[in-house]
C-alpha cells in the first residue's frame, strides 16, 4: 500500500515514533488507544491496546527490528494480551501469529510517499493462505487507517 502524504518526511517519522502521536492516529477511525507503551529503538517494542467504536478491546505488540531515521521502519507485529504475551487474532485463529511490516518514507512532490509492505512471518501454509486471501480486506483496513493519519497530519500542520 502506498500513499502520498501532504506532510514533511520528518513529521511523518515523528508521528510513527512518539507515543503522544501514535495514540491519535494508529487504528481504525472511531477507535481509541487506552494503553500505549513505546520503546522506539532497534530491539524495542510498542505495546498497545485499542478500543474499537463497538467497545471491543484489542492488544497488540510491535517488535522493532530495523529503524533508519527518517526513512524506514521494519517490525514484527503480533496480537497480545495486556502483559505483552503472544495471542491469536480474535477473529481468525488461523491468521499468522506474526507478520513482518516494512514502512518506507520517501520525499516526493513536497510530501512523503509512505509505502507499507506487510507479509506473514514464520507462518504455516494455512496461515499464509489466509493472509493471501485477505489482501482486499487488509488494503481496505490500512487505507482507512491512513485516512486517519492524513487527518492527524493536517491538524498538526494547521
Amino acid at each position: 500500500i502506498s500513499r502520498l502524504l501532504k506532510a514533511p518526511r520528518q513529521l511523518v517519522w515523528d508521528v510513527y515514533s512518539k507515543p503522544e502521536h501514535l495514540m491519535h492516529w494508529f487504528g481504525p477511525k472511531g477507535s481509541t488507544m487506552p494503553h500505549c507503551e513505546l520503546d522506539f529503538r532497534t530491539g524495542g517494542t510498542f505495546h498497545y491496546s485499542m478500543k474499537t467504536g463497538e467497545g471491543m478491546e484489542l492488544w497488540g505488540m510491535w517488535l522493532l527490528r530495523e529503524l533508519v531515521e527518517p526513512e524506514k521502519i521494519v517490525l514484527v507485529q503480533h496480537f497480545s494480551d495486556p502483559q505483552g504475551g503472544v495471542t491469536r487474532n480474535p477473529w481468525a485463529p488461523t491468521w499468522p501469529l506474526y507478520t513482518l511490516s516494512t514502512t518506507t518514507l520517501t520525499e516526493q512532490d513536497g510530501g512523503t510517499l509512505m509505502t507499507l509492505v506487510w507479509a506473514p512471518y514464520e507462518a504455516t501454509e494455512e496461515e499464509s493462505a489466509l493472509f493471501a486471501a485477505s489482501h482486499d480486506s487488509m488494503t481496505q483496513g490500512w487505507s482507512g487507517n491512513i485516512d486517519v493519519l492524513e487527518d492527524y497530519l493536517s491538524l498538526l500542520q494547521s
